[in-house]
């Protein structure tokens, strides 16, 4: 059989843990080590690994998590083996933290990222539970850390202007950064999907901010039948 599917989108190889077979699919490489990602990340694997269910992990964040709804739905990867891993054929970027500065990213943005790393939830200065989508995932450490955008993210200088972005289009930034909910009455059908006020991210603060192409995809409303359940692949 012939084809250029057979030439461009073969495997990989790598010698790190965490490689990019292309912009939408990781591959995570585990030698007797473990990987967390996010339940239903995982699209393929090959080799000895095993998945399990992996805590909010301390009573802390477990408590942040159930009030807020805010986190990844996590499943820990351990074994020898590759894992392939994608999230809704998203763009996917691996920030590399060296110990000096952390970063904290949208919950929904999270793929996977090294056990090594430390994290933590937390709320947005200024919000209420009225404009929603407020509450992220701050990473800290040595480590790697995989994020996704949908489509092509820009990179924004936030100490060259102020700097605001949409609730739902803030990927990824500085931890450093001061950050304040702004709302902006009557802007509704200009900005964003709410109604009635449009709430923005203002960050202050020499650091970088990550902004996806889009809100995201919108999801259509539906009711869930008695048949089937969710678990950990999706």
């Amino acid at each position: 059989m012939k084809s250029e599917l057979f030439g461009q989108n073969l495997e990989k190889s790598g010698d790190g843990v965490l490689s990019l077979q292309n912009p939408r699919m990781l591959k995570a490489r585990l030698d007797s080590s473990e990987l967390l990602a996010r339940q239903g990340a995982m699209v393929a694997y090959q080799g000895q690994v095993e998945f399990a269910y992996e805590g909010a992990g301390g009573v802390g964040r477990f408590l942040k998590k159930a009030l807020t709804g805010e986190g990844v739905p996590l499943m820990r990867c351990r074994g020898t083996g590759d894992v392939f891993l994608a999230q809704d054929a998203n763009e996917l970027h691996v920030l590399e933290l060296d110990g000096d500065a952390g970063v904290t990213v949208n919950g929904a943005n999270v793929l996977a990222f090294e056990p090594g790393l430390t994290w933590d939830i937390r709320r947005v200065e200024g919000a209420s539970a009225l404009s929603g989508g407020v509450f992220n995932m701050v990473f800290s450490g040595t480590g790697r850390l995989v994020i996704s955008a949908f489509g092509t993210p820009v990179v924004l200088n936030t100490g060259e202007a102020p700097t605001f972005a949409d609730l739902q289009s803030a990927v990824a930034w500085s931890s450093s950064l001061q950050t304040r909910l702004v709302r902006t009455a009557g802007a509704s059908a200009l900005i964003g999907r709410g109604s009635g006020e449009a709430f923005q991210l203002a960050f202050s603060g020499t650091g970088f901010l990550v902004v996806q192409a889009s809100e995201g995809p919108v999801v259509p409303t539906h009711s869930h039948g008695n048949s089937g359940g969710s678990g950990l692949f999706g």
